[in-house]
């Protein structure tokens, strides 16, 4: 087979399989939800003294919550039915403290510009602000960036890498 007729054939086999995420579910190596470790643990505004975990803080939101990050397909932006139950866990938390920010930070792998990746995060960022708010909580209360794909969880260029890249993250903002 040519070169060219290689790269199409590749183009659409992974246009095919994308396509097919339609019922999209975490990435199989992503770690468990609550997993993240707060690097400020130990040390004061982590959150955590000693094994205790303080009400309201980065540890108790990770344990409290179904899971602090949302996934996406190439390209999207939009919420399904996976990252609505994981918003409304989120949600719920944030019910229970009222005076807690929280930040979501937009994601995208490695593929496009990056330009265009640091808007696509910001979209992703913006749509689990928003689904955030349309469950009641202010929005004044979450704020968004977006880092495109500068800050990647997985360093690999397969699509397993790629998949566990484009997400939204949510954390909790000490004042």
């Amino acid at each position: 087979m040519n070169k060219t007729l290689r790269i199409a054939v590749t183009g659409a086999v992974l246009l095919a399989v994308s396509a097919c995420a339609n019922n999209r579910q975490p990435p199989a190596d992503v770690p468990n939800p609550g997993s993240y470790t707060d690097p400020n643990a130990g040390s004061s505004g982590g959150g955590g003294v000693g094994s205790a975990v303080v009400p309201g803080s980065q540890a108790d939101f990770v344990a409290s919550i179904q899971s602090d990050t949302i996934y996406f397909d190439t390209d999207m932006s939009n919420i399904d039915e996976n990252d609505r139950v994981v918003l409304q866990s989120q949600a719920q938390w944030l019910a229970r403290y009222p005076n807690a920010r929280v930040m979501i930070e937009g994601h995208a792998d490695e593929r496009g510009t990056r330009e265009y990746n640091l808007a696509l995060g910001e979209r992703r960022a913006n749509s689990a602000r928003n689904f955030l708010a349309s469950l009641g909580v202010d929005p004044s209360r979450i704020s968004v960036i977006s880092y495109g794909k500068e800050r990647p969880v997985s360093l690999g260029s397969d699509e397993a890498s790629w998949a566990q890249n484009r997400r939204a993250v949510t954390v909790t903002v000490q004042r």
